[in-house]
């Protein structure tokens, strides 16, 4: 695990630095991956949907900016940032990331599930930037065109594939957390991020109304389905439970090193399946009994309910 001491927000500094050089949208994050900004509005009621228009910082992704100066401004104002978010769906990059989770102790094998989609809809990934995360998964970066968003979402292609797109952020290379460092993978410093395949374009922007068929692969889990909570017919607030108490299980289950992303993987199905709020203080002590601090365990959720239902706040589609 990499060792946080006084040289790590210089470092982190000068990492995101040279991501803002390369014309990435950067802001600092914290140990915890979430932004290192609090809010300005933190307190006021009814809650702001400021995205920045106040001039101040403090608005999460929406700080990102690829000026040197303010990203010099932004880390002095964070002085124990110790990472960066790299701010996906902006120019010119338009950047789409590929986040895929590895649960060994869950049967999850996002890459697996990956190499699955791209059998059945005839794409390839193509040799392109690579980030290796502190829990063993990896970060593809792919860039997406002018003309389409491509949104955020939590295991909807297949269990342990989150997808980073407009709003959302990842957490930069030579970023440190509280479970390690993340890194660039071995051979891919020197590439830039490559053109997104078309079909797998096409899975990660469904029509409206309908979601991305998703992938079966080799994992297994609480695949999200049709929405249950918010249905109707006598068999659905049962359905609901069922699948709530599979979400609680399935927090109970993490180990160290796999707590927050089980916690933030198990809210967004919720909260996509309209029992979020109900569900959260459930989740909340699942969390708690596993080792995560309660504060780490609301702030996941929040974070999960933000990327999930659009509400507003600092951290939205962390990577």
């Amino acid at each position: 695990m990499a060792t946080i001491d006084r040289q790590t927000p210089t470092l982190a500094l000068a990492h995101a630095l040279a991501a803002a050089g390369r014309g990435l949208p950067v802001f600092p994050l914290s140990a915890t991956k979430l932004p290192a900004l609090r809010s300005p509005h933190r307190g006021e009621q009814p809650p702001a949907h400021c995205r920045g228009e106040c001039g101040l910082p403090g608005h999460g992704v929406h700080d990102a900016t690829t000026d040197p100066s303010a990203v010099r401004a932004l880390f002095a104002a964070a002085p124990r940032a110790t990472g960066y978010g790299i701010a996906c769906g902006r120019a010119p990059h338009r950047l789409v990331g590929i986040d895929l989770d590895v649960d060994p102790a869950y049967g999850s094998d996002a890459a697996g599930a990956l190499r699955q989609l791209a059998l059945q809809h005839l794409f390839t990934i193509p040799p392109t930037v690579t980030v290796l995360t502190p829990s063993g998964g990896r970060h593809l970066w792919l860039t997406g065109p002018a003309d389409t968003t491509v949104p955020n979402s939590a295991g909807r292609l297949a269990p342990g594939i989150d997808i980073r797109g407009s709003g959302g952020y990842l957490v930069g290379p030579g970023s440190v957390t509280a479970h390690g460092r993340y890194r660039l993978a071995p051979g891919t410093a020197h590439l830039t991020p490559a053109p997104c395949p078309r079909a797998l374009l096409r899975l990660l922007t469904p029509p409206p109304g309908r979601t991305a068929r998703p992938g079966t692969g080799s994992a297994s889990g609480p695949v999200s389905g049709p929405a249950t909570g918010s249905g109707s017919g006598p068999g659905a607030p049962a359905s609901a439970a069922r699948r709530g108490e599979g979400l609680v299980q399935f927090v109970l289950a993490a180990h160290e090193g796999q707590r927050n992303t089980r916690l933030f993987w198990a809210a967004c199905r919720a909260y996509e399946h309209g029992f979020g709020d109900a569900l959260a203080d459930a989740l909340t002590a699942a969390a708690v009994r596993t080792g995560l601090p309660e504060h780490e365990a609301r702030a996941a959720i929040a974070s999960a309910a933000r990327l999930t239902t659009g509400r507003g706040g600092k951290a939205d589609g962390a990577g």
